[in-house]
Order: structure tokens, then sequence, then C-alpha cells
């Protein structure tokens, strides 16, 4: 049986066309995570607020999205932390949290440089597909909307942009 490594990390970075401000509207505000990274949410941009992000807001509780999440830190425009969990046919890890960093670097010229890194791993069964899971999730699907988001326009959730 192959290890994974238990400190694993998933990690992503892109450039985005537009100013830091607009960048960290859209990661901290309900208008700005509806641009791009799912349909609805409730946030409360404080130390311990709600971070929650529903991907089927019309589902039932629990069934959401990411439900029950919390921000843990906060460095305005330049830094958001939050926990995280994973999907409801994920039980075993849904029940806990891993960590969610976003980090926003002015690069001039209206452009912002966006890393995330997720960390707090577990390891084997469940873990490991959540690992899965969510390395695609960040890095194919919500970073490339965040740059469609600015480049082209808000995601149309009736028709949102697919990426591979």
């Amino acid at each position: 049986m192959q290890r994974r490594d238990p400190d694993r990390v998933i990690r992503g970075e892109v450039i985005v066309a537009a100013e830091p401000d607009q960048v960290w509207d859209a990661w901290t505000t309900p208008d700005g995570v509806s641009s791009f990274f799912a349909p609805a949410c409730q946030i409360e941009l404080r130390i311990d607020g709600p971070y929650e992000i529903y991907f089927n807001p019309e589902g039932e509780p629990g069934f959401r999205g990411a439900e029950n999440v919390r921000i843990m830190a906060i460095q305005p425009k330049t830094m958001l932390a939050f926990t995280w969990n994973a999907p409801p046919n994920l039980p075993e890890v849904r029940r806990q949290h891993t960590h969610v960093t976003v980090r926003l670097f002015d690069m001039g010229d209206a452009t912002t440089r966006v890393t995330l890194t997720h960390d707090g791993w577990g390891e084997g069964g469940e873990w490991d597909e959540a690992f899965d899971y969510f390395t695609r999730a960040w890095l194919e699907v919500v970073l490339p909307r965040l740059q469609h988001r600015f480049a082209v326009g808000p995601v149309d959730w009736d028709n949102p942009p697919a990426f591979t």
C-alpha cells in the first residue's frame, strides 16, 4: 500500500485582470462570491464569522455546499483564511474541517496575483477522495472562474463556463 504525504497541500495561483480591491470584494462579499464562486452565500467578514458558500442554495440544510465554515483570519485586501468542509457524499470528512488561505498580490497595471492553499488533510479513505476532489475543484473550476469573472463577466449560474 502506497502512503500519501500526510502534510500534503493543494496550491493554486492565477493572475486576474483586476485591481486587488475588486478581487478582494469578489472573495468577501455576497455580490462578489455570486459572480464567480457559487450562486449564493452567507458571509460576515469578521473573525469567526460565517463563510458559507452555497453551490445548491435550494438544497436541504447540510446539502447546500460549504456550510458551517468560519473565517479564521483576515488581513484586509491581502489575505483571507477560512475553514472548509467536504461535499455531503463524503460524510466522514464533511464532519471535520480543513483550512483555505487566499492571498492577493498587487502586480500593477490592474492585475492581481491570487494564491490559494488548502491544507489540514487526513490520510486514507474519504480523505484521499476529498483531496483529489478539491485539487480539481480549486485548480480547474474556482480559480479559472475567478479569472473568467474579470475577463468576461460574472458567471451565469444557469449556464456556467466549463473548464478542464
